[in-house]
């Protein structure tokens, strides 16, 4: 685990979240809008949408079919527009407007899962936390850090276990790095990984790719 950690630090030493945002109610809305959906797909609506609307009430203030035409182009558009305007109201009526620091506070609100409420919760309050998205879980079982066959929460768990809290921010944001760019789901680089030797599904890759070429 500290050759993963360190390894992973000294490839993506800059690792941060993505999503742009300029305080923790875009991060909340820009996180909420990434579900099953890239950073780069969410970057391209948020500067024009966080132009629009400022604060909670201005999501309030427009009809649903119109918030739903300002992020067509992001997939689940409908869901995710009736889930904005939900969220909205709660931090109106029962959180004075602020976005709530705790991850149980968050995970109160529409749309806004246990994944959703660590990244807020961690990257705009520096709560410690491991947020489990797809690349999180690829890479933590492709390196045998957990089992194939635990589930979200399973594989959080072991992270949390495994890893020092006061690494978990940075370590989930290079997780994230690690899969997107170089562990990627269909084409990961096997062949020019430093971590080849620790990994066994990169082993069984790269056995595979010897085969086929003899």
């Amino acid at each position: 685990m500290e050759e993963i950690l360190q390894t992973i630090g000294e490839m993506f030493p800059e690792a941060e979240c993505e999503l742009t945002h300029t305080n923790p109610f875009e991060l909340l809305i820009a996180v909420v809008l990434s579900a099953q959906c890239t950073d780069a797909l969410v970057n391209k609506v948020t500067p024009s949408l966080f132009a629009k609307y400022k604060e909670p009430e201005d999501y309030l203030a427009v009809e649903q079919e119109e918030l739903e035409q300002d992020i067509r182009s992001i997939g689940l558009y409908r869901n995710k527009a009736k889930n904005i305007k939900k969220l909205s109201r709660s931090l109106v009526e029962e959180y004075n407007g602020e976005v709530p620091e705790s991850r149980d506070e968050l995970m109160k609100l529409a749309g806004v899962g246990r994944k959703t409420a660590n990244v807020v919760s961690s990257v705009a309050f520096d709560f410690p936390a491991i947020a489990v998205d797809t690349h999180v879980e690829r890479v933590s079982k492709r390196l045998g850090i957990c089992r194939w066959k635990d589930n979200v929460t399973q594989v959080e768990e072991t992270l949390m276990k495994k890893i020092p809290q006061d690494q978990w921010s940075v370590t989930h944001h290079r997780l994230i790095f690690f899969g997107r760019y170089h562990c990627k789901a269909q084409s990961p680089k096997c062949d020019v990984c430093p971590l080849l030797d620790l990994c066994r599904e990169g082993k069984k890759r790269m056995k595979k790719r010897r085969g086929q070429r003899e």
